[in-house]
């Protein structure tokens, strides 16, 4: 044990002598130090024989004893798997004797998680060698932070030899108050700027003046502290004023909780921007070519109908027996579903593409309704009932697109006379909601049908879905009219939905359509009312009209199909003309009708022909000065190309197959509106006005007929004085 000091009752600035303890053993104290030292040691002799070792050592190397090792040459010792390792040791040793210095080394052994610091010290003694002090350290810890601290220098040291080399992106920090902190090659070439010429200033400098102006720097750099990233995308300019479009990504850092900075990655996407900008063009494109694809099939499959069905309107006013009219009306019903897959895949090709439209018109829910019943009627089974159900409170006149409902009512109808063979056929209307602008009108289309599976229901107005697919399937069809409905029901403001018959077997189909009120007209009732009591008392029907009309006429037929152009002859002189010229080209049109005065009461003006089309013959005759009324007649059936026609001088447009009822109200439409412009003084709205007196038989029909006609266009002129809005909408899914 070391001595005891004490200290004498003298102030204590004076110290008192040490004397060495009479009980002092100097061997006891020396073998204390060899023993107790807290370091592992060995102390070898010259010839490298282990004298001497620390307790701290043999506990290190547990199941070694004392007197089993000292003694050891340091060969034998060592290599009895003892620490540090036979090489480390005998390199530690001999650096140290060469250099008469202590020497430290790092011992690390294989398959081992322990790494040592070996030290030897020499000791002399008259310059001669006596022995080597050798003192082990477990540095494992402080290894492997020297370690890992190698790694995040190497790591920081490529990354940033990443950063500085990487050209594809401008990489670089920036402090907290969005100076340039560094910069990198990218920065460099994105940028144009050297690392002395922007290290320091602002990265506003790489935006706009507007957006400078706005403060959009800044506040992107509020975003990102407050979400922890900002992305965005514009236009960034470069030294020189060149402006890229870039994708920028700010991010900010914080090191122990404080903002240092923020990192910002930015990518040049000029390029990807103009391969958008040409993809966009290419779709344009091809949807451009779609639009004339099917503008062109349309015109080629309704072409042939045109000749087909025309025909076959003349074959039945004939006098057919009982077989033969049985197969008339079945290439008469075969026909009319031929051009409805046709409408139908043109409507849905037209919502799909986004350009359809709805117009605003004066609508009446139930005049629609008992419309279309009627026209079903002959299509429904005998065991079949056809009944509407409307409320009293539904408005007699409101504003929407009287075409698209009645289409939705058409087709839901449609298809409930298909589906239901026996039972009922119900359409409700009914006034939902009501407020200052508009009304929310609900229909509903109910049957006794074959319903719909239930595992079906959530896929009715997807395109093209039908229930049976199988070759042996029993109703046919496109799987395109309750998508169209949808179509056009949102495109009114409104839904569609199905739920099975609460009654039993069968569908209901409803759906809502949103009308607008017509404010301006508070006297249309009245007229309205007036109208239908004189057209309730009058005998004169649509044909009669036109017989009336027609007499005495002088008409055009410009047409270049020759089965066209025979059944368009059979059907103008049914009609009352008996005066018809034909023109099978626009230029033979032109040369026709181009005189003074004008030769014709109408023309009949097909749009596809050879030679001159009909547009380009329809602008050589009204450059001509003849003001003759022009109806488009073609199978171009696209949305937009009635207002295109009319554009181009043309007063009104028939689409083929023509509808003879279609065809009569333009006729009529159109001599009227001739007529009134020839008449001297206030000008009459009665057909019998520009009849000749002669083929007027019956004056009370004609009285009937003038006030009949004065009370319609009344309607008709003050409707004029709203105007007319249409709406173009996104898209459908």
């Amino acid at each position: 044990m070391p001595p005891s000091l004490s200290r004498s009752p003298s102030p204590p600035s004076v110290a008192a002598p040490v004397t060495p303890s009479s009980n002092f053993n100097a061997n006891e104290f020396t073998s204390d130090i060899f023993c107790f030292t807290l370091i592992p040691s060995l102390w070898f002799d010259s010839n490298l024989i282990l004298r001497q070792v620390s307790d701290s050592f043999l506990a290190v190397i547990p199941g070694r004893q004392r007197e089993e090792i000292v003694g050891l040459q340091v060969d034998h010792l060592l290599s009895q798997n003892t620490l540090p390792t036979l090489g480390t040791a005998r390199k530690a040793i001999r650096c140290a004797d060469e250099s008469r210095k202590p020497y430290e080394l790092t011992d690390i052994l294989p398959g081992s998680p322990t790494t040592w610091s070996l030290r030897v010290v020499p000791i002399y003694r008259h310059g001669h060698l006596r022995c080597f002090q050798m003192e082990l350290q477990d540095t494992t810890i402080e290894h492997q932070r020297r370690l890992e601290l190698q790694e995040r220098v190497s790591a920081n040291e490529t990354f940033r030899i990443l950063v500085d080399t990487v050209k594809d992106y401008a990489i670089f920090m920036l402090d907290p108050d969005g100076n340039v902190a560094t910069w990198n090659q990218g920065a460099q070439m994105f940028k144009g700027y050297t690392r002395d010429e922007i290290v320091g200033r602002h990265f506003s400098n790489f935006y706009g003046q507007e957006d400078r102006a706005n403060r959009k720097p800044q506040i992107e750099l509020e975003v990102a502290i407050r979400d922890g990233r900002v992305e965005d995308e514009g236009w960034r300019y470069r030294k020189d004023g060149s402006r890229f479009w870039a994708n920028v990504v700010i991010t900010p850092v914080y090191r122990e909780g404080t903002l240092i900075g923020f990192s910002k990655v930015t990518r040049d996407l000029t390029e990807r921007r103009a391969s958008e900008a040409r993809l966009i063009a290419a779709y344009e494109e091809a949807s451009k070519l779609k639009s004339e694809f099917l503008a062109n099939m349309s015109h080629e499959i309704r072409t042939p109908m045109q000749g087909m069905l025309t025909a076959l309107t003349l074959l039945l006013d004939t006098n057919l027996d009982s077989n033969q009219l049985d197969l008339a009306r079945t290439i008469e019903e075969s026909g009319t579903v031929l051009l409805q897959v046709i409408n139908d895949i043109l409507d849905y090709s037209k919502l799909a593409s986004g350009c359809f439209s709805v117009s605003s018109d004066i609508i009446s829910v139930s005049d629609i309704v008992h419309s279309v019943l009627r026209s079903y009627q002959r299509s429904k089974t005998p065991s079949t009932k056809l009944e509407a159900i409307l409320d009293p409170k539904l408005p007699k006149a409101a504003e929407g697109d009287s075409l698209r409902y009645r289409q939705i009512v058409q087709n839901l109808l449609s298809n409930a006379t298909k589906f239901t063979e026996e039972g009922y056929v119900q359409v409700k209307a009914s006034l939902q909601e009501e407020n200052e602008d508009s009304y929310l009108i609900l229909t509903e289309v109910i049957d006794t049908g074959i319903g719909v599976p239930e595992d079906s229901a959530g896929s009715l107005f997807t395109p093209f879905t039908q229930f049976d697919n199988s070759a042996t399937k029993r109703y046919k069809g496109t799987g395109l009219g309750l998508s169209i409905c949808k179509g056009f029901v949102e495109l009114m403001g409104g839904r569609i939905g199905f739920r099975p018959n609460p009654n039993g077997r069968g569908s209901v189909f409803r759906f809502t359509v949103r009308l607008k009120k017509v404010k301006q007209l508070a006297h249309i009732d009245e007229l309205q009312d007036e109208f239908e009591l004189l057209d309730m008392d009058s005998p004169a029907s649509p044909s009669d009209d036109m017989k009336l009309a027609a007499a005495k006429k002088r008409i055009l037929l410009a047409e270049d199909n020759r089965i066209n152009q025979k059944v368009m002859m059979k059907m103008l002189a049914g009609l009352g003309f008996d005066a018809i010229d034909l023109a099978a080209d626009g230029r033979e049109a032109v040369a026709l009708s181009a005189h003074h005065p004008p030769p014709y009461d109408i023309i009949l003006m097909d749009i596809n022909m050879p030679v001159l089309d009909g547009v380009s013959a329809t602008r050589e005759i009204r450059d001509a000065g003849v003001l003759t009324p022009i109806v488009a007649m073609t199978a171009n059936a696209l949305k937009g190309q009635a207002e295109l026609y009319i554009a181009k001088g043309m007063n009104d447009y028939v689409s083929k197959p023509v509808d003879r009822r279609l065809l009569v109200k333009a006729l009529l439409k159109c001599l009227k509106a001739s007529a009134l412009e020839q008449l001297p003084g206030p000008q009459s709205s009665s057909i019998s006005d520009f009849i000749p007196n002669e083929t007027v038989t019956n004056h009370e029909r004609a009285r009937k007929n003038s006030r009949l006609k004065t009370v319609e266009d009344h309607i008709e002129e003050t409707m004029k004085l709203r105007p007319v809005s249409t709406t173009v909408l996104p898209s459908l899914p």
